[in-house]
C-alpha cells in the first residue's frame, strides 16, 4: 500500500483524556488530593486550616482555610491546566519557594470528581462559587464573603471505576490522609491543622512556636523521651530535629519523616548519611527513626524532578551527605552522658567545618599516667589490685593510652557495686543504676579511641617483645600482605614469615595482650569487604572493631572495684554509647523513676 494512503497512527489526544492522564499522574489516591488542597491552602497563607473526610475521602474531602482566597475573574482559570499564580517565566523553577507551582493539581482533582469552591478575598463585599464536574465548570455564583477558601471534593474517581478499585479499605486510605495532615503539621508548627472523619475529630494541632512542641503534638511524650536533638550547619545548609537514642532503637522504621524546605521528601542521600552517622552506635537489627528539617538555599535544589514532589535533587549532594552525617555523630557524642548525669541537656549548635576537629571529643580522660607496678601487675595477668590509693588518677592497663589524646572532662559520680559472674559490673552512675557489660563496654571504650586516633592519623604502635606468628594459606596470607600498609596506618605491623605465615611485630598501643589467631581471623574476614566498601571509612570501621574487640577485657575475668570504676569512668567519658561496634549491648539501665515504679514508691509522700 502507497505510504500517501496510509491513515494517520499519531494524533493528538482529547482534552478530557490528557487531564486523566494528568490526574493519574497526580491523583494516585484520596490522600493525594487532601496533600495538593493544603499546599495550597499554605501557599495561600492560611493559618488556620480544616480537613473534613468522608468514607475515607471517597465521599467528600473538604479543605478550608483562612488565607487569602481567590478572586472571582481567577476562580475558573484556576482549573485550566499549567494554570498557576506561583510562577510567572521559566526563570522562577531555578527559586521555587512555594509548596506547589506545575498547575495541574486542581484541574486533575477536579477531571476525576465533584468539585465545590467557594471562596473570598478579604477586601471583597462578596463571596465566589464554581461548581465542576470532571472538569466542566458551571457559572460562578455569589457565596458569602467569608475570607479564604473552601474547597469540596466528592465522588472522587466516579468516572474511573478502574481506579477506584484498587483502592483499599477506607480504613487505610483514611491512614494516608492522616499522613499527610501530620506531615504538613510537622513542617507548619505555626498553622492551625485539624483533621474530622465522618463527623468525628482525629487530629487537632494548635499552632505552637516551636518545631519540638509540633512533634510532641504529633508523636507525644514517650517519642520525644526516646530522642536527642540534631542540630548543625554548614556553608548554606543548615539541619535541625530529633533523632532516636540508640539504647531505643527498635526494628521498626517509624517515624523517618524529613522535611526539606518544608516540603516533606524521600531522599536516599540522607538516609545513607543518617545510617552512616550512627554507625557502629546502632544496634543490629534496629533502626533510626528521626524528625529532621533541613534548610537550604532554593537555587541549590531542583523540586521540579517528580510529579508529586516527592523527590528533589541537591545541587551538592556531597556537602549535604556530610552535614547530615557529622551532625549525627556531634548528636551521638555527648548527649547520652549529659542525661545521665543529669548536666543541662541544651545541646550548642553544631558548626561541621573539618571531620578530624569535629569527630574530636573534648569529654575524655583528664589524666593517662599508669605506674609501672599496677601496670606490670596486670600485664602479668593479676587479677586484683589494692582497693587502696586515687582511683581516679589511674588509668588500668586495659584501658591505657598516650596522654595526648585525653582533655579535661568533668568528672561522674561512679559508685562501683560489684561484679556478676566476672562479666556484668554493677554501679551507681550519675543518678541511675548500670549493669555493664564489661567486654562490649571496654570495647566501645578501645574502639572510640582508635577511631579518634585514625580521623587524627595518629594510631601508634607498641611493639611486641616476641613476634607472633600466624600460619595461614596462600590466598589468606597474599590478602593479610596486600594490605600491610593500610594496617600499619592502623596500628598494626605484620610482616612475612616464611612462605605461608604471617607474623604480628606491633599492636595499637593500649590493646594489651591480644588474642593473635583470633583477631588474624577476623581481620581477614574485614579485609575481603574492603573492595565492595564505598568509602574508606566503611573499610577502616571494622578493622578497627576487630582490634578494640580482641584487646578489651574478656568476660570471665574478675575485676577489682578500682578496675570498675575506672572502666565504668571511660565507658561514660566515651558518651555512654549503648552498643559496641558490632552492635551488642553495653549496658542496662535504670533511672530513679524506674527503680521508683519497681518498688511501688510512685506517689509517695
Amino acid at each position: 500500500m502507497p505510504a500517501a494512503s496510509c491513515s494517520a497512527k499519531i494524533h493528538v489526544l482529547p482534552d478530557d483524556v490528557v487531564s486523566r492522564i494528568a490526574a493519574g499522574e497526580v491523583i494516585e489516591r484520596p490522600a493525594a488530593v487532601v496533600k495538593e488542597l493544603l499546599e495550597n491552602s499554605l501557599d495561600a497563607g492560611g493559618l488556620h486550616i480544616t480537613v473534613d473526610v468522608k468514607d475515607g475521602g471517597l465521599a467528600l474531602i473538604r479543605v478550608t482555610d483562612d488565607g487569602e482566597g481567590i478572586s472571582r475573574a481567577d476562580l475558573p482559570r484556576a482549573f485550566e491546566r499549567h494554570a498557576t499564580s506561583k510562577l510567572r517565566s521559566d526563570r522562577d523553577l531555578a527559586s521555587v519557594t512555594t509548596m506547589g507551582f506545575r498547575g495541574e493539581a486542581l484541574p486533575s482533582i477536579a477531571s476525576v470528581s465533584h468539585v465545590l469552591v467557594a471562596t473570598a478575598a478579604r477586601q471583597d463585599g462578596v463571596g465566589s462559587q464554581l461548581a465542576l464536574v470532571a472538569g466542566a465548570g458551571g457559572p460562578i455564583v455569589d457565596a458569602p464573603p467569608v475570607p479564604g477558601t473552601r474547597i469540596e471534593v466528592s465522588n472522587l474517581f466516579f468516572n474511573q471505576p478502574a481506579r477506584k478499585k484498587f483502592l483499599k479499605s477506607t480504613t487505610t486510605e483514611f491512614s494516608h490522609i492522616s499522613h499527610v495532615v501530620q506531615l504538613a503539621g510537622l513542617a507548619w508548627p505555626s498553622v492551625h491543622f485539624r483533621l474530622t472523619h465522618n463527623g468525628q475529630e482525629i487530629l487537632n494541632y494548635p499552632a505552637v512556636t516551636a518545631d519540638r512542641d509540633r512533634i510532641l503534638q504529633v508523636f507525644r511524650q514517650a517519642f520525644l523521651d526516646r530522642t536527642i536533638e540534631v542540630r548543625g550547619r554548614m556553608g548554606g545548609l543548615s539541619i535541625r530535629g530529633v533523632m532516636v537514642d540508640p539504647v531505643h532503637a527498635r526494628s521498626s522504621k517509624m517515624p523517618q519523616e524529613l522535611f526539606v524546605n518544608r516540603r516533606p521528601i524521600r531522599n536516599a542521600t540522607v538516609f545513607h548519611a543518617v545510617m552512616e552517622g550512627y554507625g557502629s552506635f546502632l544496634p543490629k537489627g534496629s533502626h533510626p527513626t528521626f524528625v529532621l528539617f533541613l534548610d537550604i538555599e532554593p537555587d541549590r535544589l531542583d523540586v521540579n524532578v517528580h510529579p508529586t514532589k516527592k523527590e528533589v535533587r541537591f545541587a551538592e549532594t556531597e556537602s549535604l551527605h556530610q552535614l547530615v552525617r557529622q551532625s549525627v555523630r556531634h548528636a551521638l557524642g555527648g548527649s547520652e552522658r549529659k542525661v545521665v548525669l543529669g548536666l543541662s541537656q541544651a545541646a550548642p549548635e553544631f558548626v561541621p567545618t573539618d571531620e578530624r576537629q569535629t569527630s574530636s571529643r573534648p569529654d575524655s580522660h583528664p589524666d593517662a599516667s599508669l605506674s609501672a607496678r599496677r601496670q606490670d601487675s596486670l600485664a602479668n595477668g593479676s587479677d586484683r589490685v589494692s582497693l587502696s590509693g586515687n582511683v581516679e588518677g589511674a588509668q588500668l592497663a586495659f584501658a591505657h593510652e598516650a596522654a595526648s589524646v585525653y582533655r579535661q572532662a568533668e568528672k561522674p559520680e561512679i559508685v562501683p557495686l560489684g561484679q556478676i559472674l566476672r562479666t556484668y559490673l554493677v554501679a551507681q552512675v550519675g543518678e541511675e543504676l548500670q549493669v555493664v557489660d564489661q567486654h562490649t563496654a571496654h570495647e566501645r571504650v578501645l574502639f572510640q579511641r582508635l577511631w579518634r586516633g585514625w580521623q587524627g592519623r595518629e594510631i601508634p604502635s607498641q611493639p611486641l617483645l616476641i613476634p607472633e606468628p600466624i600460619e595461614l594459606s596462600a590466598a589468606q596470607c597474599m590478602l593479610l600482605l596486600k594490605r600491610c600498609d593500610d594496617l600499619e596506618k592502623l596500628g598494626l605491623l605484620i610482616e612475612p614469615f616464611g612462605a605461608t605465615a604471617i607474623a604480628i611485630r606491633g599492636v595499637p598501643v593500649g590493646l594489651g595482650k591480644v588474642d593473635a589467631a583470633g583477631l588474624v581471623q577476623d581481620l581477614l574476614d574485614d579485609l575481603t569487604e574492603w573492595d565492595s566498601a564505598s568509602s574508606l571509612e566503611l573499610r577502616v570501621q571494622p578493622v578497627l572493631a576487630s582490634l578494640a574487640c580482641h584487646g578489651a577485657v574478656r568476660a570471665g575475668r574478675a575485676l577489682a572495684l578500682p578496675e570498675i570504676q575506672q572502666l565504668i569512668y571511660d565507658w561514660v567519658q566515651e558518651g555512654l554509647i549503648m552498643t559496641c561496634p558490632h552492635g551488642r549491648r553495653t549496658a542496662f539501665r535504670l533511672s530513679t523513676d524506674e527503680l521508683a515504679k519497681l518498688f511501688g514508691r510512685v506517689g509517695w509522700t
